[in-house]
């Protein structure tokens, strides 16, 4: 039976160091970390994801500043808002909630944000300076910084001589994951819906990330014996046992007959979710110390 990874818990310790690292930060050189967060619209998921991001920017310690933005805001209107973020001293982190308003069109509002204020690890220098291997001036995409937290865990910094499979290649999360673990030296195949036999390519991975979309799609007769199963995958499907109407979250991963196989596999919920915030909190942290010429925590 294999060990099930608390996403909860490990998020809990890394939102610690944020807290340290921020009182830290305060006391050495009297700046205090700050993130901005946009919201446009009254989508109530975005909502609740603003809220929480807000909430934990907070509990961090950090100078937390919501703007929230009605739906008929133009184009020039959020992009005249970016520009007074980017120009703010006090502002270290500037997160635009997606998906925006069908009128507006994100790419170029992401693309306006400075990178070394881009939280989210959107931008195109951040995506590039991940794709060359530096991880030392760039900021990460928050779902795939956490995921590497727990690949981390279990394996350690360095992973010569394993075998890595990143099933999905979005610029949100696939191609991100795949640079981050080549980083660490993994040997690493990334499959998508055009790979051929996508359950042998699978079979040979040593930690195998799942993020499709498609619901319990990986099985357990995909995963090696004793490999580590991060599961990014959230989908919302039919639960009548729960009653008529009723419905559950579960990943792209089968859990209960997968980890029969693996040694170590991420939980849905409760697994590389929790981790999405903290390490967007750990990205703001990380962005204050650089703007203050101290050296970032490490996470």
């Amino acid at each position: 039976m294999s060990i099930t990874i608390d996403g909860r818990q490990v998020a809990a310790s890394v939102i610690e160091t944020v807290k340290a690292a921020t009182r830290a930060l305060e006391t050495d050189a009297g700046v205090r970390a700050g993130l901005a967060v946009v919201i446009v619209g009254d989508d109530p998921a975005s909502h609740a994801y603003v809220s929480s991001k807000s909430k934990m920017a907070k509990e961090c310690g950090f100078l937390s500043i919501q703007h929230t933005l009605s739906e008929a805001t133009t184009q020039e209107e959020l992009a005249a808002l970016v520009a007074k973020l980017n120009a703010d001293p006090s502002i270290h982190g500037i997160l635009v909630q997606l998906p925006l308003p069908k009128h507006l069109n994100s790419e170029p509002i992401i693309q306006s944000i400075l990178p070394e204020k881009d939280v989210d690890g959107l931008h195109v220098v951040n995506a590039g300076k991940l794709a060359t291997g530096d991880l030392e001036s760039g900021l990460v995409s928050c779902t795939p910084a956490g995921a590497m937290v727990f690949v981390r865990q279990t394996h350690g910094d360095d992973l010569s001589g394993l075998n890595a499979v990143v099933i999905g290649r979005s610029n949100l999360f696939g191609k991100p994951m795949s640079a981050l673990l080549l980083a660490a030296n993994a040997t690493v195949t990334t499959a998508h819906s055009r790979t051929r036999d996508l359950a042998a390519v699978c079979r040979n991975a040593d930690i195998l990330v799942a993020a499709v979309g498609r619901p319990e799609m990986l099985k357990a007769d995909w995963v090696k014996p004793g490999a580590t199963v991060i599961d990014v995958g959230i989908n919302r499907v039919p639960a009548p046992e729960k009653g008529e109407g009723k419905s559950k979250l579960v990943g792209d991963v089968a859990f209960a007959e997968a980890a029969e196989v693996a040694s170590v596999i991420t939980p849905v919920p409760g697994g590389v979710g929790p981790m999405t915030i903290a390490m967007l909190m750990a990205n703001t942290v990380i962005a204050a110390h650089r703007k203050a010429g101290h050296k970032p925590p490490r996470f």
